[in-house]
C-alpha cells in the first residue's frame, strides 16, 4: 500500500511508526486552545477589543500560531525505516542516519522512549517510540530492531 511519503518520494518505508496517544492528546489541547481562546476573544465587548493594538493583536496572534505549530511537530513525530537507513522527526529536528551509522536501538523498561546510539556512542531519543504507548510501543521496537538487524546495524565493532 502507498504511503503519503512513498508518494512523494518514490521510496517505500520498510517501517513506520506514529504514536496515537500524542497524536490525540496534541489534537486535542490544539482544538482547545483555539475554542477557549476563540470564544474569549469574541465574549469581550466590542470596546475592550479595541483596546488591542495592531502589535498586541499580532503578538498574540504569533504566540498562538507558535503553540499550535508546536503542538503539530508533537503530533506528527515518527520513525521510519527505509532500505538505506532510519528517519527520525522528533520536535524540533528531523535527523537520517545510514544504517551502518546505527550502533544500537535500546527501549528498556523505565525508559520515556526508545534510544539510539550511533558508531560515535551519541545518543538520540526517538520520540515516537514512547512508553506511554505500552505494548504497541514495545512491538514497535522490536520490529524496527529487527528491520536495523537486517540492514547491518549493529554490525560494526568498535
Amino acid at each position: 500500500m502507498a504511503t503519503p511519503e512513498s508518494l512523494v518520494t518514490g521510496v517505500t518505508p520498510l517501517f513506520t511508526f506514529h504514536p496515537r496517544i500524542v497524536a490525540a492528546v496534541t489534537t486535542a489541547m490544539a482544538v482547545s486552545i483555539f475554542a477557549v481562546f476563540g470564544v474569549i476573544w469574541f465574549r469581550l465587548p466590542d470596546e475592550s477589543r479595541a483596546t488591542f493594538t495592531l502589535f498586541q493583536r499580532l503578538t498574540l496572534i504569533a504566540f498562538f500560531g507558535t503553540v499550535l505549530y508546536l503542538l503539530y511537530r508533537m503530533a506528527t513525530v515518527r520513525v521510519t525505516a527505509y532500505a538505506d537507513g532510519l528517519r527520525v522527526r522528533n520536535v524540533f529536528k528531523s535527523y537520517s542516519y545510514p544504517w551502518s551509522d546505527v550502533k544500537v536501538l535500546r527501549f528498556t523498561a523505565g525508559d520515556p522512549w526508545l534510544q539510539m546510539y550511533d558508531t560515535d556512542d551519541n545518543r538520540l531519543g526517538i520520540l515516537a517510540i514512547q512508553a506511554s504507548e505500552g505494548v504497541r510501543a514495545s512491538s514497535a521496537a522490536r520490529e524496527l530492531a529487527a528491520v536495523a538487524r537486517a540492514h547491518g546495524a549493529g554490525t560494526q565493532t568498535s
